[in-house]
């Protein structure tokens, strides 16, 4: 471990939309924040190859890009914004400590969580394959499903979200093929309904993906296989898409914050605000309803806000007690 404590005002966990945000008010408000890009630098939105739906880009935006100019926004108010990711913790003390790659030690005054979530995939080779690529492979119907208008996709999941992203996707697409692995789905009732009720959603039960065929540029199709038969099949599709869940990146603050069953990190109604006071959290790490990189960019606003309120308020609370004395 480093000897030396670094002392920071105001430390911010991540470089999504929500961190990068969060650094642009915070800096502006003269906190000094210093970001960790973390192990992605730049979050989920450096897989998405084109960026449509965030206003002020009226000719669109690639994810990567947006990212290095929220990053310059950041840095032009003085944002530190430097490589590594918080390995450990500590809160539960006036002082919150982390670790960085665990070795250097800082001591922050206020943190702010903005570490995203990351969507889970099959792990198939030919699908990360397709993914990196940008080429037809997605895990949201909503920020993607504008690109496969009038064309045929194939959706994997069983879920709430999966019923509510083929529902979305069948009112852009020709034909959305919904596989479901066992013989039943998970979502509810009135989910399951909507999906079985639209003309346009073909379901598929037993049905598990086996790969996901593609030109080596674009996907052209996904070959599946029947789990009670045998049976293997290609279906013709331009674009996969994967709904089966997103993981909160959250496991190093469990011990300290309120998280609910999934992992996700509980903030109080209305604010940025955790069960620990000074920690604060944004974006995709608080949010599995909305998940958008607009949705994460507000509530990074929220929580250098509720930062900048917090430290006024501890130190007017120092001057009272100060003048007091004196």
């Amino acid at each position: 471990m480093s000897d030396t404590i670094e002392n920071v005002k105001c430390l911010i966990i991540g470089s999504g939309p929500a961190g990068y945000t969060a650094a642009i008010y915070a800096a502006r408000a003269n906190m000094n924040p210093v970001l960790y890009q973390g192990t992605q630098p730049g979050g989920q939105l450096t897989t998405t190859n084109e960026v449509e739906n965030f206003p002020g880009y009226p000719e669109g935006i690639t994810g990567p890009e947006m990212m290095i100019e929220l990053q310059k926004q950041a840095q032009r108010f003085g944002t530190d914004v430097r490589d590594g990711w918080i390995t450990k913790v500590d809160f539960s003390g006036d002082t919150h400590k982390v670790w960085v790659n665990e070795e250097k030690e800082i001591h922050c005054e206020t943190v702010i969580i903005s570490t995203g979530a990351s969507a889970k995939y099959l792990g198939l080779d030919s699908e990360q394959k397709y993914l990196k690529l940008g080429g037809g492979v997605s895990a949201c119907a909503v920020c993607d499903g504008f690109f496969y208008r009038n064309q045929e996709v194939v959706i994997v999941g069983a879920g709430d979200s999966a019923c509510e992203e083929a529902h979305y996707l069948s009112k852009l697409c020709k034909k959305v093929t919904m596989l479901v692995r066992r013989d039943e789905f998970r979502a509810s009732k009135i989910m399951e309904a909507r999906v079985r009720n639209t003309e346009n959603i073909e379901i598929l039960m037993n049905t598990e993906t086996e790969e996901v065929i593609g030109d080596g540029q674009v996907v052209t199709g996904v070959k599946v296989k029947n789990n009670q038969t045998n049976e293997v099949t290609e279906i013709p599709a331009t674009g996969f898409f994967v709904a089966i869940g997103h993981k909160p990146n959250t496991d190093i603050f469990k011990e300290y914050l309120e998280l609910d069953e999934t992992g996700y990190i509980i903030n109080k109604p209305g604010t940025a605000k955790t069960n620990v006071n000074g920690v604060f959290v944004s974006g995709d790490a608080a949010d599995h309803v909305y998940r958008q990189a607009i949705t994460a960019a507000g509530t990074g606003c929220m929580a250098a806000l509720d930062a900048e309120r917090y430290l006024a308020a501890k130190d007017s609370e120092f001057e009272v007690s100060t003048s007091t004395y004196n």
